[in-house]
């Protein structure tokens, strides 16, 4: 059993976290074909904080090499979907949500103030 008991469902190939996810990629799928929506993205990532790296200093038999490394990774949010309304021309990024989470509220918050990017939850 998961952490957040969601059940790993399988639509056109596609593995997808929970039933709840799949049922609401079939609802945008025939949003598509009914030419609502035009672009359908999956687990579509913005990067919201950069990587943080350094260099070590590295002693080898004949010779010191500088060797880079990450001190930190990257911050990233993943989004379910990502589309574009027909009616309106704009992206919309949403995420199916059983529970929210700390972390998904921090980057909730960061998405809309670095990028200026809304959320919609489902």
């Amino acid at each position: 059993m998961s952490k957040y008991h969601n059940k790993i469902t399988y639509v056109d190939g596609i593995k997808f976290d929970s039933q709840k996810e799949a049922s609401y990629y079939c609802y945008l799928r025939q949003m598509e074909r009914d030419g609502k929506i035009r672009d359908l993205r999956l687990q579509v990532e913005y990067e919201l904080l950069p990587k943080i790296t350094g260099e070590k200093i590295k002693q080898l038999k004949t010779k010191t090499k500088v060797v880079p490394f990450t001190k930190q990774a990257a911050v990233v949010y993943r989004a379910d979907f990502v589309y574009v309304d027909c009616a309106t021309g704009l992206e919309e990024v949403i995420d199916v949500k059983g529970r929210k989470t700390k972390e998904y509220i921090l980057k909730k918050k960061m998405m809309l103030a670095l990028l200026g990017i809304e959320i919609i939850e489902v």
